[in-house]
């Protein structure tokens, strides 16, 4: 760590990744942060400064706090972690900096405490005990395991409802039953086939029995709280008509309509439809279920809306690796069947994607959240700019707004490219809210483009 580095953590405030200590007088906070870092996203510790302050009162003796960190470190934690611990000269005195990296071996514990009471991880600014649900993920990340993919030996194949899966899939391929092992809804266990976890939740007969969270729960609120409720549903269908029926009652509760021509209706969304949708299909993907007593909550007010899901991030992951692109699947078999099904593009870029298309829609960006045991998404209402586009499409919505309505090989010629270049064009910009599809569906030759202007 340099002296830039250390200007630059003084003027965070401790967090998931970071802690201040003062000095190593109360070694088992220290070592609770250090289990905590190592089963988690990793983190820094930085000891010689006050905890609430951050002023730096600096250490006595460094090269003995140095050795005595380590000694803790060794002697205490199990499995063996080997941090890099630095002494890191500023102004008129010394710091002493861990740097403790994601362990490959959780999950890890003190061991006076034992595996049961000595596991902890990371929260917020805060270290909390690994209870038994969060031991298991621990244990199965260290494994390259993921929960959906775990067996429900109590049950047969035939709790799968094959005769839904089919119907899902129908117009992309036929469904046969050896599908249902390469889509991992089904495996063997014990030489018998039976249902995963992920298939399950996707197409399980009477699913809510076994997983009663499994659902998600949408309301529209007046104002900016929750003490007055306007309209909600419960969405119990499958997770895929779920994710749907989710995003219908949000484009009833949040439209500006305008008219086309004089028969066809548009309606235009406060917020990019590609940001709502992807935020509502990456709560369902990366939901931890696992834990019970809440859904997924989608909640509009006024000003926002927030979609939040029970799980923190993955382990390993931090919130400012999301936003740089960096993705790992929670759940394996529910991202594999919605990548089939097309309902997720590529996997981890639907956050960035998020993103961008609130920037070029000229709103406030996505605020992302970890809250107790909970990530959050929000979208925010507010307008900080005018919407962006490069030139060619400031040429399209130019064309669109003098003749109103153009095909994609219309589109092309105006703007010399490729009809496939043009029509990946048109896909975001009807994904910005700027421009409506008009047809029976993607594969309608007669689709046509127009502008949503307001009414």
């Amino acid at each position: 760590m340099q002296s830039m580095q250390i200007k630059n953590l003084l003027q965070r405030q401790e967090g998931k990744t970071l802690e201040f200590k003062r000095d190593l007088s109360s070694p088992d906070k220290v070592l609770r942060s250090v289990v905590a870092f190592a089963n988690t996203a990793g983190g820094i510790l930085l000891i010689g400064i006050e905890d609430g302050t951050r002023a730096v009162v600096g250490v006595k003796d460094p090269l003995d706090e140095e050795e005595r960190i380590a000694n803790l470190i060794s002697d205490s934690i199990s499995p063996q972690l080997a941090p890099d611990i630095e002494i890191l000269p500023w102004r008129n005195t010394y710091l002493v900096g861990a740097r403790i990296h994601p362990g490959p071996s959780r999950p890890y514990f003190l061991r006076k405490l034992g595996k049961k009471k000595g596991t902890f991880i990371r929260v917020g600014s805060t270290n909390r005990i690994a209870d038994h649900n969060m031991l298991e993920e621990l244990q199965r990340t260290a494994r390259n395991e993921s929960y959906d993919e775990m067996p429900m030996p109590e049950l047969s194949s035939e709790a799968i409802d094959f005769r839904a899966a089919s119907e899902y899939f129908g117009g992309i391929r036929e469904l046969k039953s050896g599908d249902l092992e390469t889509l991992r809804l089904v495996t063997k266990y014990q030489g018998k086939r039976c249902p995963t976890i992920g298939g399950f939740l996707l197409f399980g007969k009477n699913r809510l029995k076994h997983f009663p969270d499994a659902w998600i729960q949408a309301g529209r609120f007046a104002g900016r709280d929750r003490s007055s409720i306007r309209d909600h549903v419960e969405l119990m269908d499958m997770m895929p008509t779920a994710v749907d029926s989710a995003i219908t009652f949000l484009r009833k509760h949040d439209e500006r309509r305008a008219d086309i021509g004089t028969i066809r209706r548009v309606d235009r969304w406060s917020y990019p439809p590609a940001a709502v949708r992807e935020a509502v299909i990456n709560a369902v993907v990366h939901a931890d279920y696992s834990q019970q007593g809440s859904p997924i909550r989608v909640s509009a007010f006024d000003d926002r809306l927030e979609i939040e899901n029970p799980g923190l991030l993955p382990l390993g992951l931090t919130i400012e690796d999301i936003q740089q692109g960096v993705s790992k699947l929670r759940n394996r078999v529910l991202g594999r069947v919605f990548r089939e099904l097309g309902l997720i593009e590529q996997w981890g870029s639907g956050i960035q994607r998020m993103f961008r298309a609130c920037r070029e829609a000229g709103l406030a960006e996505p605020l992302i959240e970890e809250i107790g045991l909970h990530f959050r998404l929000t979208l925010y209402r507010e307008r900080r700019g005018e919407p962006t586009q490069d030139q060619l499409d400031g040429q399209i919505l130019a064309f669109l707004r003098k003749q109103g309505e153009l095909s994609t090989k219309q589109i092309a010629n105006l703007i010399g490219l490729s009809s496939r270049a043009a029509r990946n064009r048109m896909i975001r910009l009807v994904e910005r809210g700027l421009v409506v599809e008009i047809g029976t569906g993607p594969k309608d030759p007669r689709r046509r483009y127009a502008l949503v202007t307001d009414r």
